[in-house]
């Protein structure tokens, strides 16, 4: 079994949970190849006209800038390693009501017609990455999980909804930590509680690759 993980915060672990997360779900994990794409690590220039530009001269033969070969390279590198991989995991902290910038950058190489989904000859989305399974390793210091707030929440409902809805991955984990920040004289034992979900999620893939 084939296991990407998707990390998504350059924070320590002491100071940031999803961060711990990671590490905890690395460090549960038996009998399988993993490997980790850090997002904040890899060379991943945003998408705008560049790319475009890249695919024309792509196909007219014509000279690259050096933006636009990195551009390619590093949409290559995203869609090559969710190519590899069985099971896709997304750790990954909310920042301002969504998901890092880096990780959207993943997103969006990996978001294409052809490759993660395709439109059939009604027009009507097709999902292409049903085969795959994804968990979500989330945490958020506040507490988006109530009625009220659940609007406001972009983040893991964002992930959610793209590797899950559009491209077709079966989600079979979800670790939401939340509300250790709002709630600081209970933060030890929400993140606690947390990390040992995280574990068991671990451990249960393990138990799938045995």
């Amino acid at each position: 079994m084939n296991i990407l993980v998707v990390k998504a915060n350059n924070r320590p672990a002491s100071d940031a949970v999803s961060s711990k997360m990671y590490e905890t779900f690395m460090g549960n994990l038996e009998g399988v190849n993993v490997s980790t794409f850090d997002v904040f690590a890899e060379d991943m220039p945003y998408i705008g006209q560049d790319l475009f530009n890249a695919f024309g001269k792509l196909e007219s033969g014509e000279e690259m800038t050096d933006l636009e070969k990195r551009l390619l390279a590093a949409k290559q590198k995203a869609m090559d390693a969710l190519t590899a991989a069985d099971v896709v995991v997304f750790a990954f902290p909310l920042w301002n009501l969504t998901i890092p910038a880096p990780l959207q950058t993943f997103i969006d190489y990996v978001y294409q017609a052809g490759f993660t989904f395709k439109y059939d000859e009604n027009g009507q989305a097709v999902q292409l990455m049903t085969h795959k399974k994804a968990i979500i390793l989330n945490a958020r210091g506040g507490v988006y999980s109530t009625p009220e707030a659940a609007p406001m929440e972009m983040s893991a409902t964002y992930i959610k909804n793209v590797v899950g809805g559009v491209f077709g991955m079966e989600i079979v984990d979800e670790v939401i930590i939340e509300g250790h920040a709002a709630m600081p004289a209970q933060a030890e034992a929400i993140i606690a509680e947390g990390l040992e979900k995280v574990k068991e999620a671990a451990k249960k893939l393990s138990a799938v690759a045995v």
